[in-house]
């Protein structure tokens, strides 16, 4: 799937494109991926009334939604040149801080371990390895209103 985007120059347009496709659930309720690099993702809820809670403003699940789905787009941005040769990768551990009451459309800006990235990258090997990514959401006023980090447990094969 992503052998197209990766083979040759990395193609982070064409991978934001496929990574927005993978999740029908993100889909479902409107999450978008607007940007995919290697250095991080960025993703957006949008301002819905069902992505609210009883309070009227953004769900906890929602905001763990779109921080799930950031952190899973950094480590494709992060990892494209190898992207292809993902097996899986699993969210084994997730910790999250709320910061305040988020109102209207959030932003959740991703990066990942850059040096654990920088060493799977250099390598050729099949391996399982970890990769740590955090998130912070912010939103429609720019006010930080939560921190995600997230473990993640992946597999990837031979180049």
């Amino acid at each position: 799937m992503f052998s197209e985007a990766t083979s040759g120059a990395v193609d982070y347009e064409r991978i934001r494109e496929i990574t927005n496709s993978l999740v029908p659930f993100g889909r479902f309720v409107g999450v978008d991926i607007t940007e995919v690099g290697p250095d991080r993702a960025v993703v957006e809820i949008p301002a819905a009334r069902n992505l609210t809670n009883h309070l009227g403003t953004v769900h906890a699940g929602a905001l763990f939604l779109a921080a799930d789905i950031a952190g899973a787009a950094a480590l494709a941005g992060a990892l494209a040149p190898r992207l292809a040769r993902v097996e899986y990768t699993v969210v084994r551990d997730a910790r999250s801080t709320f910061r305040k009451p988020a109102v209207g459309r959030v932003r959740a800006i991703a990066t990942v371990d850059e040096r654990e990235a920088r060493r799977v990258l250099a390598s050729t090997a099949a391996e399982q390895f970890d990769l740590d990514s955090k998130a912070l959401l912010y939103d429609d006023a720019d006010v930080l209103v939560a921190k995600f980090r997230f473990d993640y447990a992946c597999s990837i094969a031979a180049s």
